[in-house]
């Protein structure tokens, strides 16, 4: 049986070279002559270590070492942020400022039975077509 793999010695040295200088993986393959996915699936096989997701806030993982404390709550993934979000059904949901952004929450005042709004909040949550 030939040996039909695109990974010879110099392909593999190329690789670690340009992932430790933490260029991303589409510009490694096309560097190399492969996919981006050859070069993830090969990068995990190596044992390579993990790269963040480009579109990720978090940034490179070699710098969030270096952070403070008070910049790590800043980078925590926006699903984690929001926990800390009070919030309740019998409360009023109808978000206050960005989800993004340190200060969210929610109105909270006492709902409308049957509505997840207050009534100032449902006045603008729900329209009547009829009275157009």
């Amino acid at each position: 049986m030939e040996n039909n793999s695109v990974w010879d010695e110099e392909k593999l040295n190329k690789l670690k070279k340009l992932w430790d200088e933490g260029l991303p993986i589409t510009k490694i393959g096309i560097e190399i002559g492969v996919s981006r996915n050859a070069i993830a699936g090969k990068a995990h096989r190596l044992g390579l270590p993990k790269r963040n997701s480009p579109i990720s806030k978090s940034g490179d993982p070699r710098k969030n070492q270096e952070t403070t404390s008070k910049n790590t709550k800043q980078q925590l993934p926006l699903k984690i942020m929001l926990r800390e979000v009070e919030w309740s059904r019998n409360r009023c949901c109808w978000p206050i400022g960005d989800p993004k952004l340190p200060g969210f929450s929610f109105c909270g005042t006492s709902i409308i039975p049957g509505r997840p709004y207050c009534e100032e909040h449902s006045n603008l949550a729900y329209t009547n077509t009829r009275e157009s």
